[in-house]
């Protein structure tokens, strides 16, 4: 840091500052809420966080406009901008540390995030007040002013309970797969032997699986393998509508179920990219068969999960059965067919 910004009286208080908010930052980041035994008030919370949250925006403003331009802040202002900010700094934290687990792991965790992402920009905006000279408003501290409102104005967009923070988790885990099934079918739909054009018939039957195209016997496999992977969209469709409809927050047990859904399908998008990837050529049927089990033993586990769950209700049940049955159907071809090309 150079000493541009600071005359000794003046950068003491806004040092003492930055670090007091790195530390809230790092606690927030790795502390755990103040379980309590008393009743808890959701709405009342979130009054109160977004009050927190409001105050903390315009206090990070006034410091901003404060050492936007001449003349710097007396020490005693200095400290007086500094003694606010720990206070909003420390309200904001203090009304996180609230909310308890039993309000759901997955809400809990997207307000972590949010509120951690506050810290991070008034850290920033801070160290860019030390560092940067005191002639006009710079462009790094008006970029770091904005990142700060930025963080503060996503908390109104926050899911209010655990039911609208796991759609939202699923939804996202969602457009990964339909993403990865869409590259899939374009690639197949862009892919040709680049040899076929001037091959004789018999001479690319013998040309076998090549670096650059798909072979008919990968084609036959990837078949099934898309089946898993279009099982894996259906799933998380059929899950999110079941969850949207059925899903409850009116006790610890049923938002501990949508976490645990939450948590299960988190694997489905990683996996299917995997399946993904190991379709492109060179084709190792060994390595396909691996990442299809894997993805299959997923989606088997999700819906056991959700068939024991209260989101499952008796018409549920079809669907549920009926994916079920897809993935061992894809899965037992994969298998046929990797065998029958050994």
């Amino acid at each position: 840091m150079s000493a541009d910004n600071s005359c000794p009286d003046v950068s003491v208080p806004l040092r003492n500052l930055l670090n007091f908010v790195q530390c809230i930052r790092d606690r927030v980041k790795d502390g755990e809420s103040n379980e309590s035994s008393g009743g808890f008030n959701l709405q009342n919370f979130w009054e109160t966080l977004n009050q927190a949250v409001k105050a903390t925006s315009q206090e990070a403003t006034k410091l901003s406009l404060a050492f936007s331009k001449p003349p710097l802040p007396s020490p005693q202002d200095g400290e007086r901008f500094a003694e606010s900010i720990q206070k909003s700094v420390l309200a904001l934290s203090t009304v996180y540390y609230w909310l308890p687990k039993s309000q759901g792991i997955t809400m809990r965790r997207m307000v972590r995030e949010a509120t951690v992402e506050v810290l991070e920009g008034i850290v920033q905006l801070i160290d860019i007040i030390l560092s940067t000279p005191l002639q006009s408003l710079s462009q790094e501290q008006l970029t770091s002013t904005g990142g700060v409102w930025s963080a503060c104005d996503q908390f109104v967009h926050l899911p209010k309970d655990n039911q609208a923070a796991v759609l939202e988790v699923l939804a996202s885990y969602s457009g990964v797969v339909k993403d990865a099934i869409s590259e899939m079918e374009q690639a197949q739909a862009e892919s040709h032997d680049p040899f076929s054009d001037v091959l004789e018939e018999e001479d690319l039957d013998s040309r076998g699986n090549q670096d650059t195209y798909w072979s008919e016997a990968d084609r036959q496999l990837m078949a099934p393998c898309q089946g898993l992977m279009k099982a894996s969209a259906a799933c998380l469709k059929k899950l999110s509508a079941a969850i949207k409809a059925n899903g409850k927050v009116d006790s610890p047990e049923n938002i501990a179920q949508l976490d645990d859904l939450a948590d299960i399908t988190k694997e489905i998008s990683p996996s299917v990219d995997d399946l993904a990837l190991s379709l492109y050529p060179p084709m190792d049927y060994s390595g396909v068969e691996l990442n299809a089990c894997k993805l299959a033993s997923i989606l088997k586990k999700i819906l056991d999960i959700t068939r024991a769950s209260h989101v499952c209700l008796e018409g549920d049940l079809n669907w549920v059965q009926f994916l079920d049955g897809a993935v061992d159907h894809n899965l037992q071809k994969v298998k046929a067919l990797v065998q029958g090309s050994s």
